[in-house]
């Protein structure tokens, strides 16, 4: 079986002095998957909660809410106001739900990547990859 690893490794005409090494991943360990999609999730969740924070920020001090509720008060009888739907509370409300929703996601994905990575390489044989020490 020839890879592009044993083609480059062949091509090599000078000798180096560093060892390298080539390994297959045969495996990954399913909980310690969970655990590093889980803090990916973590470190997703906290930029989902300031992002949200700070557009809504933004979007305050330039005035878009003031402005759309201007818009719809012309429409309506002034019985619509979208700074009742749009206040803090219930901007961070929201992006605390999304966050926890995200974060059930990305562990449940990670988990289910590692299972289906060490269902495949059953049939695959595995990753090569290749070390090498200077």
């Amino acid at each position: 079986m020839s890879t592009v690893a044993d083609k480059l490794a062949k091509k090599s005409t000078h000798k180096t002095s560093a060892k390298q090494v080539r390994l297959r991943l045969v495996y990954i360990d399913f909980w310690s998957a969970v655990k590093l999609s889980f803090l990916a999730a973590v470190a997703l969740a906290i930029v989902t909660v300031v992002s949200f924070f700070l557009i809504y920020m933004v979007v305050l001090t330039t005035g878009l809410i003031a402005q759309m509720d201007e818009f719809l008060r012309g429409f309506t009888d002034g019985s619509l106001s979208i700074s009742t739907f749009l206040g803090l509370p219930q901007v961070m409300a929201f992006a605390t739900i999304l966050a926890i929703l995200n974060l059930i996601i990305v562990t449940v994905l990670g988990a289910v990547v590692a299972g289906i990575y060490n269902l495949a390489v059953k049939v695959t044989g595995g990753l090569l990859v290749g070390f090498t020490s200077n």
